[in-house]
């Protein structure tokens, strides 16, 4: 197989085309920033207590029912449990004051066996009010929001297998119809079973959407384009998604109705179809060089531009084209060794970035304002990535913002209490060390892998990252055992991550590999024995000489 960019070379590396492709393949990743986060919204459990049937309770015994207990070292009404409601009533009824003729603490206390009141301040209803998600079902919540992140790891599975026989742009426009179609279903869900299976599928279909559009993007845009694209274009707009939910959100308080609204925004990337081209690399590979060549010359026009006679190499046009599937990481050891490195990196980047999430306090205020903020702490981390990628190193900066992100996590342990301001900036200085990583580790990998496996590796790499998302609790969840085991887990883990990074191989100003014979080595773990191998046969061979020459240096 030829070079494609040297056979497209001659469309230059920006014009119509390319900014067309680019703004519109970005649009997609708008519907994947608040698609995937909806549950901050309709998985917050609002401020709430036990209901109190009506049986004309005294003023003093009705503000007296609920017990209070100890939160935090502060003592704050009880949300799941309350004083017996016959003993209560009996005590009403003969004209007890409560404090004054009764003491509390004696009395006995039970669970909300009639249910529970919720604040309407916020939210009119979400999945925790209309399901009581509360108290002994608490643990149902981020269960369901788990489910989202399972679908991510089957998604990214299925997705680049799929994606590679069937073409991106057609994986891209049926994932599209498929998380519309997921959300929707979701917003009629009658029980929080048929919900947490709905949003399997959600997480199954925005992974698959969004790592499609993302080899799609990188293969059809130039090598300019294509660092624009995959750092501040793909990553931005889904910023530009995950700010824009919080005020949908602020206007739509009803949880059904608000799912119902994001689906339904789905209908304006119906267009974009007949304007969004297949991948001519994908193509080539399967073949079909008669129909890259055509999107080729479409982009020539569209650029203004006079395409040569022949644009691929006859070798390519006859030459037989071998299909790839996840089997075929396994068997090559310089695949194979390369895989192994990227799926640790990903998997750290993902427990580092969710482990200081889950770990930053709720902030006080407005929910919805809150959300908008921590999106947009996360616009400065790629725009700067943008500007480094163009310059700089993949290795080295991938290793210093994991040095930054693990860091953060060993040392955010040894802040005192009252020293919260320094460790929020601590927290924030973590987030946009990882945020960093996370952008620059996707092209890293989209520009290791060749273009036969590249969505297959892909795929791979975002399932290790989706187990990472799935673990971060957990391992948040040893702080109830020791304090300082997450962080140290987590920083220690990060910091080894980022050593392994530098035996990956170096991308910068090198041109996508397309086939497997153009994968470049890792550097020392892979190939390390084997060189040592040849520098021994090459002793060996050499030793007579050496002998010969040694023996005549010595002769008088």
């Amino acid at each position: 197989m030829g070079d494609y960019d040297e056979d497209t070379a001659f469309l230059g590396q920006t014009g119509p085309f390319f900014w067309t492709t680019f703004f519109l393949l970005n649009t997609v990743f708008v519907s994947t920033g608040f698609n995937g986060l909806y549950m901050v919204f309709i998985g917050a459990t609002p401020n709430h207590h036990c209901l109190i049937p009506d049986f004309n309770l005294t003023e003093e015994w009705t503000n007296a029912i609920i017990p209070f207990t100890l939160v935090n070292g502060e003592e704050v009404k009880s949300q799941c449990s309350r004083y017996s409601l016959d003993v209560v009533r009996n005590m009403s009824a003969e004209g007890l004051i409560p404090g004054r003729d009764v003491n509390l603490t004696d009395l006995a206390q039970e669970g909300c066996l009639d249910g529970w009141n919720y604040s309407k301040d916020i939210y009119q209803s979400n999945i925790v009010t209309e399901w009581d998600l509360v108290c002994d079902d608490q643990w149902k919540v981020p269960f369901a929001s788990s489910t989202l992140f399972v679908g991510y790891l089957f998604g990214s599975l299925i997705s680049g297998h799929v994606s590679d026989r069937f073409g991106r742009k057609k994986v891209v426009f049926i994932s599209l119809v498929a998380q519309s179609a997921a959300v929707m279903l979701q917003s009629f869900s009658h029980s929080w079973q048929m919900f947490c299976v709905m949003f399997l599928f959600v997480g199954a279909s925005q992974i698959s959407l969004y790592i499609s559009a993302f080899v799609l993007g990188t293969e059809v845009l130039s090598k300019t384009m294509r660092i624009l694209f995959t750092t501040l274009g793909a990553f931005l707009f889904y910023c530009i998604g995950y700010m824009t939910l919080p005020w949908i959100a602020y206007g739509i308080r009803e949880w059904r109705t608000l799912l119902a609204v994001l689906s339904s925004t789905a209908v304006v990337y119906i267009p974009l179809w007949w304007f969004i081209p297949e991948s001519p690399r994908w193509l080539i590979t399967q073949g079909r060089v008669e129909e890259a060549e055509a999107i080729v010359r479409e982009a020539a026009r569209k650029n203004k531009i006079e395409a040569p006679a022949v644009i691929f190499k006859e070798s390519e046009a006859s030459a037989q084209f071998q299909k790839y599937t996840m089997l075929d990481i396994l068997k090559s050891k310089k695949i194979r060794c390369i895989t192994l490195m990227c799926l640790i990196l990903w998997m750290a980047i993902n427990i580092g970035y969710f482990g200081l999430s889950l770990n930053t306090s709720n902030l006080s205020g407005n929910p919805f304002m809150n959300c908008f903020l921590s999106a947009t702490t996360e616009v400065p981390a790629y725009v700067v990535s943008t500007v480094l990628l163009k310059k700089c190193p993949r290795r080295a900066l991938l290793s210093s913002f994991l040095v930054i992100g693990g860091g953060v996590l060993l040392l955010i342990q040894f802040i005192p209490e009252d020293l919260q301001y320094v460790a929020l900036a601590l927290e924030m200085t973590g987030k946009f060390g990882f945020t960093m990583a996370f952008s620059i580790v996707y092209i890293y990998t989209a520009e290791v892998y060749p273009t036969v496996l590249r969505n297959v590796g892909m795929g791979m790499c975002s399932s290790a990252a989706r187990i990472g998302s799935i673990t971060a609790p957990y391992v948040i969840y040893l702080g109830s055992y020791n304090k300082a085991l997450p962080y140290i887990l987590m920083g220690s883990l990060t910091i080894a991550s980022s050593v392994v990074n530098l035996f990956l191989p170096e991308t910068l100003n090198r041109d996508l590999p397309e086939t497997v014979e153009q994968m470049q080595e890792c550097q020392g773990l892979c190939n390390g024995l084997k060189k040592r191998k040849y520098l021994e046969d090459e002793g060996r061979k050499n030793l007579p000489i050496q002998r010969e020459v040694r023996q005549d240096l010595q002769a008088p």
